[in-house]
């Protein structure tokens, strides 16, 4: 089959204990995305070759459609640079995510913020180079270590469900407790004055839960919202995995009303932003220009 029949850009993100994956079909400028999906594995080598495997079968594609294989993530040099004897190439992480929150939220002009193990920052805008502004080691990695030291459970889905009863008033000091009246100018009395900050003697796991919720999420908006300011954009696009939490959508509506000078965005397919920003790196775009989306 020519060059030219191979068609399929494939970008592969392989993480600590997930590997994402996504395709897009090229045809001149159009660039038809075909849905993502993730596998978990702890060991990357595992992980790649099965998420690969997966999604060329779930998707009826065959290798010699498959033009290159773009890759990124803490664990892609594990992969080497021959899948399946398909070219396969690098990608700076920081990059794709810049460019897969541009591709998701349509913006022109944003910070892009990818919510992982840890936390980052970037700064993207079309037709300019992508800027990493720094992060935070604050995110899923504390919200799962701190959910199994204080409440010994590990599963995101038992954290959504001891939360879903939780209870912030016998966990959080806010304006209001602090104050009968709200003296502090342009502080909605609702506002978090310090997380685990009047935790109660008869707090319970839920209310425990839905603390260590908050205080991640709002570390991390806080941080993203420092950072916005600092390079003088309003729109925040949130991404990763901890944006399949419904509390996180919650969380940032507030953060909306309680700072009206940016505006959070949660894209749909916000947790495979990284691995399709990766993978239209490899579909011949010139920076981050034309990326209007379009789906199988």
């Amino acid at each position: 089959m020519s060059d030219t029949s191979r068609t399929i850009v494939i970008g592969i993100d392989v993480g600590g204990s997930t590997t994402k994956i996504v395709g897009f079909r090229c045809d001149g400028d159009e660039r038809r995305l075909i849905e993502p999906l993730f596998v978990r594995a702890n060991d990357p080598v595992t992980a790649g070759y099965g998420a690969f495997g997966n999604f060329l079968d779930r998707n009826g594609i065959a290798l010699t459609q498959i033009k290159k294989v773009m890759m990124t993530g803490v664990g892609s040099s594990f992969l080497g640079k021959n899948l399946y004897g398909l070219p396969s190439v690098s990608v700076p992480e920081f990059n794709s995510i810049g460019l897969g929150g541009l591709y998701l939220s349509g913006l022109s002009d944003c910070l892009v913020v990818s919510m992982g193990t840890g936390t980052a920052f970037v700064h993207a805008k079309r037709s300019e180079a992508i800027t990493y502004l720094g992060g935070t080691g604050v995110g899923g990695g504390t919200l799962m270590g701190l959910s199994r030291l204080l409440l010994k459970v590990d599963t995101i889905e038992h954290i959504i469900e001891l939360a879903d009863a939780g209870d912030l008033a016998d966990i959080d000091l806010r304006i209001a407790d602090m104050t009968r009246k709200n003296t502090m100018s342009g502080m909605p009395s609702d506002m978090t004055a310090a997380n685990f900050g009047k935790v109660s003697d008869i707090a319970t796991k839920g209310d425990i839960a839905k603390g260590i919720l908050n205080m991640v999420f709002e570390t991390v908006g806080v941080s993203a919202i420092f950072a916005a300011r600092a390079c003088g954009v309003r729109d925040i696009v949130l991404t990763g995995n901890l944006t399949r939490f419904p509390f996180c959508h919650g969380k940032y509506a507030e953060f909306n009303r309680m700072y009206p000078d940016v505006a959070f965005h949660i894209p749909d397919r916000a947790q495979f932003a990284t691995v399709i920003g990766t993978a239209l790196y490899g579909t011949g775009i010139d920076a981050v220009q034309d990326l209007e989306k379009t789906d199988d």
